[in-house]
Parts: C-alpha cells; sequence; structure tokens
C-alpha cells in the first residue's frame, strides 16, 4: 500500500512538472513561416493551389495515403470551395476551406483535422520572381493546444516543412507535364512536313488485329483507347498528369489492307505490375522521324501518311512503323486532332 502511494505521489508530480513546463515554457499554439521558389509562371502556380481538386493531387498530405477518400463541394475552385476527407487506415479526418482569394497573388486556407474545432491558419502568398519563376511563402497559425497536447509543437513547423518539400517535387512533376502539353500545341503547324528526333518511350497498351471497313477501324481504336485510359487511370490509379498522349504503332501502309494490326498505348514513366494479361509494355527506341500535324475526319490521315512515305522515299530513306499520337482523346463521331511521325533511317 506504501508503494502504490509513493508510486502516485511521483506520477503526480511529474504530471504536475510537465503541465507546469508546458504551460511556461512551450506556446499554445505556433506560427512560422515557410518559402519556396518553383520554375513556372504565376497563373499556372495559382491554378495548382485555388482548384482544390488539383491540389489533392500534389499535395504530399493527400498523396501519400492510399486509403484517404475525398469529397468536393462546389465550386470547387477559389473562394468558397472546399473539400472534406478521411482516412479510416491512418484514423484521420478533416474538413479544408478556402476562405479568400486575390487572384494569382494571396490564398487564405482553414483547415480542421479530426474533432478539433479550431482550424489550423494557413495564408498562401504569390509573388513573380520573374516571368517564368514564382515563389510561394506559407504563413502558418496553428491552433491553440491544451497543456497535455502542447508536446507536439515541437515537432510541427518540422512535420509541415516536410510535406511541403515532397509536395513541391510532386508540383513540379505536375506542372511539367501539364507545360509540356501546353507547348507542344502551342508549336502544331498542321500539314507542314516537319522532321523530329524522338526520344525513347515506355508505353503500357494492347495489341488488336480488326477490320478496315468504312468506320469500322476508327470506332476499334476509340474503344480501345478507352480500354488502355479507363485502366491506368481506374485500375492502375494513374492521374492525367502522370502520363503522355496516347499513342498507336502501326505499319506504314497498311491501311490499304482489309485487316489491320495495331498496338495502341500511353506512356507511362516506369514499369509497374500489370494484373491484366490484356495489356503488356512496349518500348519505343529513340528515331529520326517525318512528321506531320493532321486535323479532320480519321479516313483523311491516309493522304498524310502518303506524303510521308513519298517524302522518305525522294529522300533515299528506308522507314519503319507510323505512329499516330492522338493530341486529343479519341471520340467516335468526331475529328481527330494528332501527330504522324514516319521513323526513318538509312
Amino acid at each position: 500500500m506504501r508503494i502504490f502511494k509513493i508510486l502516485t505521489f511521483i506520477i503526480v508530480l511529474l504530471g504536475g512538472a510537465y503541465a507546469a513546463s508546458m504551460y511556461y515554457f512551450v506556446d499554445e499554439s505556433k506560427n512560422f513561416t515557410i518559402e519556396k521558389e518553383i520554375d513556372y509562371p504565376v497563373d499556372k502556380v495559382f491554378s495548382q493551389f485555388n482548384n482544390l481538386q488539383n491540389f489533392t493531387r500534389w499535395n504530399n498530405f493527400f498523396t501519400s495515403s492510399q486509403s484517404i477518400d475525398i469529397d468536393y463541394y462546389t465550386p470547387y475552385e477559389g473562394q468558397g470551395s472546399a473539400i472534406s476527407y478521411v482516412d479510416p487506415k491512418n484514423n484521420t479526418d478533416g474538413e479544408m476551406f478556402i476562405r479568400y482569394e486575390n487572384l494569382n497573388k494571396t490564398l487564405k486556407y482553414q483547415l480542421f483535422e479530426d474533432e478539433n474545432e479550431n482550424p489550423t491558419l494557413v495564408d498562401v502568398k504569390f509573388k513573380p520572381v520573374s516571368a517564368e519563376k514564382t515563389k510561394i511563402i506559407w504563413y502558418v497559425h496553428t491552433p491553440k493546444l491544451s497543456v497535455w497536447k502542447r508536446v507536439e509543437n515541437f515537432w510541427t513547423e518540422d512535420r509541415f516543412a516536410e510535406n511541403i518539400n515532397k509536395s513541391m517535387t510532386n508540383l513540379k512533376n505536375s506542372l511539367g507535364n501539364k507545360v509540356e502539353k501546353d507547348n507542344q500545341m502551342a508549336a502544331i503547324k498542321y500539314d507542314s512536313l516537319m522532321v523530329e528526333n524522338e526520344e525513347n518511350k515506355l508505353l503500357l497498351g494492347i495489341n488488336v488485329s480488326t477490320s478496315n471497313k468504312k468506320d469500322a477501324l476508327y470506332k476499334n481504336i476509340v474503344m480501345n483507347y478507352n480500354k488502355a485510359y479507363n485502366f491506368v487511370t481506374m485500375d492502375m490509379g494513374k492521374r492525367d498528369d502522370e502520363f503522355g498522349y496516347p499513342i498507336l504503332i502501326t505499319d506504314a501502309d497498311n491501311y490499304k489492307d482489309k485487316e489491320v494490326s495495331y498496338f495502341l498505348g500511353i506512356p507511362l514513366s516506369k514499369r509497374i505490375g500489370v494484373s491484366d494479361n490484356n495489356f503488356n509494355f512496349r518500348s519505343v527506341n529513340p528515331s529520326q522521324n517525318y512528321v506531320i500535324y493532321y486535323k479532320g475526319n480519321y479516313e483523311g490521315r491516309i493522304r498524310a501518311i502518303q506524303q510521308l512515305i513519298q517524302k522518305a522515299k525522294k529522300d533515299e530513306m528506308r522507314f519503319g512503323d507510323i505512329r499516330q499520337t492522338f493530341i486529343e482523346r479519341p471520340m467516335e463521331g468526331q475529328d481527330v486532332n494528332m501527330k504522324l511521325s514516319l521513323s526513318v533511317y538509312k
């Protein structure tokens, strides 16, 4: 009994000492600032922060968990937009709101975590350093914590900084893919024959043989594109900014055949395990290509392909496959927007 009283006294003494030290020496909330620079213009950067669907695709707080479930609420973008999230595996949930927006300059967020009624306040300012560089400044104010929980403030800033570092890497990759696609679109000159050197690519796709009767081929392409796209986005969980434009590879002159064989694939950055035997990886080696951008009905591509073949023959070049890169997703009943590439060599 005496030992129990002594242990109780020691526990109470230690608890009191802990509470006193937390009360007098540790702030009940924290304020800190974090600055980063990124090599993209302010308008492109800002749109990744004020659109919460974009925001959750690169912010490490959300991307680091495979079990998190997010709901988005209108208006989805800018002041008044909001999300709620639940992560059963990590036993966390919360809500985030954009309370204020000054376009391309300032955003004010409120983040309610778990059952805490007091939010974390995060003001983010965007400052153009140059036409192609933006400084991002986070001003963070954490909620007040009770004496017993105040120890968490020792690692709050480090945890927040680590999340921003990982998020910035994700953001750079995301913007890199978006800007590359924007630049490709801006550089297009339709119906002009060009020479390009293409780097190696890794495609995940499907091998197909189908009829070349009127409209049958294109309908088959649309169907198999949808299969590949759904597999990459739904089964593999890839986002649109994580892969490139779909590419169809086939013999250059098989447009004359009654049956056409082709490979339709989506470019990915690396090989990963694939559970569906209908899909496989295909490596595309670096090559020199004769290129034409074409827009119109799918049948009209034949004339553009013939131009590429005639150019190769005139230059006494041998040629291999024709690659059809769909700059806009192929859809039944609509014109195509594509890049036709004929690989050539001596």
